[in-house]
């Protein structure tokens, strides 16, 4: 059975949402032992952001380590506006990643040129690279490791191979098999958002 929210409904869940939010967030600024809750709701999202930018699986968890640390060192300066604490970590993770490229820059003595372009990206799209992130975790392990090697570490169908001891043939079959029901999955869940 389906359940349809009313137009009125809508505002209610996402103000419950948000009130949700900002207890975890005052509860954590009392006791930090509550900032698991706040890491455990946004480290997805985080993750997916810094992943998107940085294309290198351990740079990006590094990376999404550093912004939870510092989220955690600066939670008490943090003021709620509104705002969803994810945007906050977001801003975190930005300044993370443009001075890990100013860093690597003065150290090779190159110029910024080679620092990734700071595009504007929206909540929504840091959610749904999130929930693609989530999706992908659920594949069966030689799925996944297939689908992160070629998308997010960009190696080739060869190289895979030659990592995964298999031949080029089968690791081109992951992919398909992976993709169908990555596929699947996002029209399930998007019918279900929309039903």
């Amino acid at each position: 059975m389906l359940l349809r929210l009313d137009a009125a409904e809508i505002p209610l869940k996402a103000a419950n949402r948000e009130a949700g939010e900002r207890l975890l967030v005052e509860a954590a600024q009392k006791d930090p032992s509550h900032f698991g809750d706040l890491y455990e709701n946004n480290f997805e999202r985080v993750y997916a952001y810094v992943a998107r930018r940085l294309r290198n699986r351990d740079a990006a968890e590094e990376v999404t380590a550093e912004v939870f640390h510092a989220a955690l060192a600066n939670l008490g300066s943090y003021q709620w506006r509104g705002v969803p604490f994810a945007a906050w970590l977001l801003r975190i993770a930005a300044n993370t990643i443009a001075d890990r490229w100013h860093r690597a820059a003065r150290e090779q003595g190159n110029a910024a040129s080679n620092e990734p372009t700071h595009e504007d990206v929206s909540l929504e799209e840091v959610e749904e690279r999130a929930r693609l992130f989530r999706l992908v975790q659920k594949l069966p392990d030689v799925q996944r490791r297939v689908i992160e090697m070629r998308f997010a570490e960009e190696k080739s169908i060869r190289e895979i191979a030659l990592a995964l001891q298999k031949t080029e043939g089968a690791i081109k079959q992951l992919q398909f098999r992976a993709l169908t029901d990555l596929r699947a999955r996002i029209s399930k869940k998007t019918g279900e958002a929309n039903g």
